[in-house]
Order: structure tokens, then sequence, then C-alpha cells
């Protein structure tokens, strides 16, 4: 329930620049979990579960969940003050080092974030949340070469879970970078593993409208619009889609919703007009 309210927040924005925006929150659940970990033993390798936690671990994820609560509410200085005393009771947290680096990039002070996010991959090399997060830092920086390296790593993690997430994060990456072919490449990956996220599906329509396949924008878009995440955003992405392909009755009808949802919308006012390229 929370992963999908955090969806129609961040859909309820421009799309593109949102999904950006809201990488690191789509994340946090995961973050603040507090799943087991694995550790060496005479047995091999071995799921660490909750009655071998030390106490100060389990004192240090009531912090945590505190820290992951106030940053969701946007509280990002009562988050730190949690996620310090977290660390302070345990040093070797390596999820504290990742809501860390999350909370210091929301203060946009990238040097600390770096610090944190390279901290949580040292005591936990394969986590890749934390590969996931400190790629989309290294993205804000235009750092995309080392930001898709961080991304790969996470998506090759056989044990991750967040495979369409990442994939998606490295499209829009590509995307900034100019670097379509890759993008497109990267959210047709996610959309094979995750079908309903509405930033993966407007994002690779819109690039497909860009290089003239039109009757793949088409399903994509379509099947966004058809379903509760269609928002003022994808509607006109729709109309333009189906407008490029002279299909008069399709974009009545998402006009009309747009009339109907948005009337004072930007988005309206250039359809009336015409613009079709705004």
């Amino acid at each position: 329930m929370r992963m999908f309210a955090l969806h129609r927040w961040c859909l309820d924005r421009p799309v593109f620049y949102a999904a950006l925006a809201c990488v690191a929150l789509l994340g946090l659940t995961a973050c603040a979990s507090g799943g087991g970990g694995y550790e060496a033993s005479s047995r091999g390798v071995e799921l660490v579960t909750d009655s071998d936690e030390p106490e100060a671990r389990k004192r240090a994820k009531i912090r945590m969940q505190l820290a992951v609560g106030y940053f969701e509410q946007g509280q990002t200085t009562i988050a730190l003050d949690e996620i310090k005393q977290a660390l302070l009771t345990d040093p070797s947290f390596a999820e504290a080092f990742n809501l860390r680096g999350l909370i210091y990039m929301r203060l946009n002070d990238m040097r600390l974030a770096d610090e944190s996010f390279r901290r949580a991959m040292t005591l936990n090399p394969n986590d890749a949340n934390v590969l996931h997060n400190y790629g989309w830092m290294l993205c804000q920086q235009t750092r995309y070469t080392e930001s898709v390296q961080a991304f790969s790593r996470a998506i090759a993690n056989p044990t991750y879970g967040g495979r369409a997430k990442t994939w998606m994060t490295q499209g829009l990456c590509q995307v900034r970078a100019g670097q379509l072919v890759e993008a497109e490449h990267s959210l047709a990956k996610s959309y094979e593993l995750d079908a309903g996220n509405p930033i993966t599906g407007y994002n690779l329509t819109l690039l497909l409208l860009q290089r003239g396949d039109l009757s793949r924008a088409q399903f994509y878009i379509r099947r966004l619009n058809n379903s509760e995440l269609a928002n003022v955003e994808s509607l006109w992405l729709g109309i333009k889609v189906e407008q490029r392909l002279g299909n008069t009755e399709a974009l009545e009808q998402l006009a009309g919703q747009l009339r109907k949802r948005y009337p004072q919308s930007r988005e309206l006012g250039a359809f009336e007009r015409g613009a079709f390229n705004e």
C-alpha cells in the first residue's frame, strides 16, 4: 500500500522529472524493513534471523524505523537526528548509513551523502538497495558512467527484488545523458518486470514518440491511460500520439477526459490552441 501511495505522489507531478525525485522514496520500504542478511559460519552461509541480532542492532532498528517515518513525512532534520542515534547505538548498521545518504541528498550535501553510501557499501558490498541509491546520487551529479556501473551491480545481484525500479532509474539517467537507445532498452526491461509502473510507461512512450515508433507508443500510453493512474501528463501524451497517428476519435475521447478532469490545465490550453509540440 505504501508503494502505491508513493507512485501516486510521484505521478501527481510532471512525470519525467518527478520520477527522479521519487526514486529514493520508492526504495525506502525495503531500506527500513531490516530483512535478514547472511553471515559466514562453520556451516557455510547462514540466514541471520531476529534471534541472532545483538541488542544494539535491535535498538538501532527502532531508531531507523522512526527515521524512515520522519523522512517520508518531510521532517528531514528530525530524521537525521534519529539516524545519528541509530549509528551511535550500532556503528556497523549498513542500512542506517544508506538512509543517512538519502537524508544528506535531500539536504543537498553530496559530500556527506557520498561518504554515507560508501560506508554502507564497505559494510555490505552486495546490498543492491545501497547500490541503487548510490547510482541515483551519481546520476544527479551527472556522473553517468559511474551511475550505470552502480545500477548494473545492483541488477546483477540474484537476490535483488527491485530490478524493475533500478532498470527504470537507469533509463531515466540515460535519457538525461542523451543515451536514448540505451535508455529505451533500460525502460523496456523495467516494463517487462513491472508493467504497472506509470513512470516507466510514460517515459517509454515519450522515447518511442520522439523516434517515431507510433504503434508501440500507442500501446504503452493507452495501457496507462486506461488505468486509474492516468493523469494530466499521460492524457496529454496520449493525445499527441493519437494526433500523430491521425486517430481523431481516440484523440477527442482523451481531450474529453482532459476537459472534465483538468479544465484549468496548461495541457488543455495547448490542446485548444492546437499546440501539439508543447
